[in-house]
């Protein structure tokens, strides 16, 4: 007989405290490099493809931590692994404010990658176990921690820009410092929150993962990976190339975090369909549509329009992933099913910012590039809408999971 789950009577904010994992190790450790990347990449004499070397390293550095998370989180357990991966990712972007040595920011980069990795999977899984214990309410319960990024977004953009403004060019350094302490603020709710961290980790064992049922909605997912990240790596770049100063970049960055906060209510309905890669495919069709829109040119109402649609989409698709996972899988597979999920989006976000910053030196159009990223994401809406239901893995008898 399986011990009770254990019960948690404050859902929402729990799952908003855990949220604050994916805030710092990818809102702030890995999307405020685009804020600081083109004064980086004038002052430290880069090329598009190192500049995007920097985000393929971060992937990298994600990657492993994805492949590697199942076993940290059955050694450790769920709390522990994401209050410490997080505290990781501060460290980290203390690092690179520290140098402008390439290999000592490709470590750093690294670093909060891997860290990243395993607080998402691990925060995914625990978030997915406390949404269980409403289960009325449990796509709109897992809609808030995948909101998480978006405030890392919103914060870094409401405060990056305005750093580089106010120190002038080079500031670069002190930006990451800003970005360091406010990781720092976000970590102490995290570490203090009552997560039920032994209960929570038990029963989670490493189980086996059938590629071939899902080998398409894995591509689809790869195709996400490796198109969302050029989008989110170079439209600053792309922002301050049309004559946008740091007003704009703001908005243009604060308008992708704003829309986190409205996913929940936009894309609750599309979340709870039980219907294979459905949900995905609409979500990701109109991230992809949103990733478009700067091909018709810079125009302030144009680059709006596109990160409020880009973003409110972009935060729904992991979301979509994780609902498939917990329709498809029993719980005790989530963090590995999760994990896998998550290797296939890690290679192609390893690969994405490195290829369109080689695009980019080599026909000299950054537009032309960033339109073979909203391609990727179009090709893996049109993929996911093939993915079928997996079929059960749940024992005899054993009841399924809202």
């Amino acid at each position: 007989m399986r011990a009770p789950a254990p019960s948690y009577p404050h859902a929402a904010r729990l799952i908003l405290i855990l949220s604050l994992a994916p805030t710092v190790g990818l809102g702030i450790g890995r999307f405020a490099y685009s804020l600081v990347l083109p004064d980086m990449r004038e002052q430290l004499a880069w090329s598009y493809s190192a500049a995007g070397f920097m985000n393929t390293i971060n992937a990298a550095g994600y990657l492993v931590g994805a492949l590697l998370a199942s076993r940290l989180i059955e050694r450790f357990g769920l709390a522990a692994s994401v209050r410490w991966s997080t505290l990781a990712c501060a460290l980290s972007l203390a690092l690179c404010a520290l140098t402008g040595n390439f290999v000592v920011l490709s470590f750093a980069r690294l670093l909060v990658g891997f860290a990243a990795a395993i607080g998402f999977v691990g925060g995914g899984a625990l978030a997915a176990t406390i949404a269980q214990s409403r289960p009325e309410r449990a796509n709109f319960l897992l809609s808030l921690f995948y909101a998480g990024p978006g405030v890392g977004i919103l914060a870094s953009g409401l405060i990056a820009p305005f750093v580089l403004q106010g120190f002038g060019a080079g500031s670069w350094s002190i930006v990451w410092w800003a970005m360091t302490l406010l990781s720092a603020i976000m970590t102490v709710p995290l570490m203090l929150a009552p997560l039920h961290a032994n209960t929570a980790a038990g029963g989670i064992v490493r189980t086996q993962f059938a590629v071939m049922p899902v080998l398409i909605y894995l591509a689809a997912y790869f195709l996400f990976g490796a198109g969302y990240i050029a989008y989110m790596t170079f439209m600053i770049a792309y922002v301050r190339d049309g004559g946008g100063g740091a007003a704009a970049q703001s908005a243009f960055w604060s308008l992708i975090g704003v829309s986190a906060f409205v996913t929940p209510w936009v894309w609750g309905r599309v979340l709870a369909l039980d219907r294979g890669g459905l949900a995905t495919t609409i979500i990701l069709g109109v991230n992809a549509l949103g990733a478009s829109l700067p091909i018709f040119g810079h125009s302030p109402l144009l680059l709006a329009i596109s990160a409020l649609v880009f973003g409110v989409a972009f935060f729904a698709v992991v979301g979509s992933t994780t609902a498939f996972v917990r329709f498809n899988y029993p719980p005790q597979a989530w963090p590995t099913a999760i994990a896998a999920m998550t290797i296939a989006f890690g290679i192609g976000q390893t690969l994405g910012p490195i290829v369109v910053g080689a695009i980019t030196d080599a026909v000299g159009s950054l537009s032309f590039a960033l339109n073979v990223s909203a391609a990727m994401l179009a090709l893996g809406a049109l993929l996911s809408a093939f993915q079928r239901k997996v079929p059960s893995q749940r024992r005899p008898g054993e009841g399924r999971d809202p």
